[in-house]
């Protein structure tokens, strides 16, 4: 397992329209996920214990966020034949067992991770009402353990400001993760 931190966020890039099968069975776009004032697009996958040690603070905060007028959507790019956890079936699982409130789709051919340039496990890209980035931080102080109950809620504070003001935070916090599992490592 390599980990691996996320790049700095380059304000202003648009968001990259997808269509992808999601564990509901309705293949979501770009459109179909945006909220009226921003979206959240992850990158994130089963097996990684850095995903593991955020699900519930992810869950909590996408439902937060969303009372704000920000969707999120969730992406899993790794191959699943290198790791069965990630399979179609166990994201099912994972969507129903911790009640996703997102999206969780599939990116098969990896080509949406890769035109996103995620790099890892989780990866956030938080984009405001006209879908240009705003945000490429992490969740919270979290790594392959769960940060203290009262860390500071990082991605949530940031897409409140951007719904607020359309504006990330300048300074933003790296996050960190495995990385992805490509198709051809």
């Amino acid at each position: 397992m390599v980990s691996l931190q996320t790049p700095v966020c380059e304000f202003g890039a648009p968001a990259i329209d997808f269509a992808l099968p999601g564990v509901d069975g309705k293949v979501w776009t770009l459109e179909d996920c945006r909220g009226e004032r921003g979206l959240l697009v992850m990158f994130i996958c089963n097996h990684c214990p850095y995903v593991k040690a955020i699900l519930g603070r992810l869950v909590r905060d996408t439902r937060d966020l969303r009372d704000l007028g920000v969707n999120a959507v969730a992406i899993m790019s790794n191959d699943p034949h290198q790791y069965e956890e990630d399979s179609f079936e166990n994201m099912q699982k994972v969507a129903q067992e911790n009640n996703f409130s997102f999206p969780y789709l599939l990116d098969e051919s990896q080509q949406v991770a890769k035109a996103y340039g995620a790099v890892c496990t989780p990866d956030f890209f938080g984009y405001n009402a006209d879908l240009q980035l705003q945000y490429r931080g992490r969740l919270d102080a979290s790594r392959k353990e769960t940060a203290p109950e009262d860390a500071r809620r990082d991605l949530f504070e940031a897409m409140r400001q951007v719904a607020q003001t359309g504006k990330g935070p300048e300074e933003q916090i790296p996050g960190m993760g495995c990385s992805i599992k490509w198709i051809d490592d």
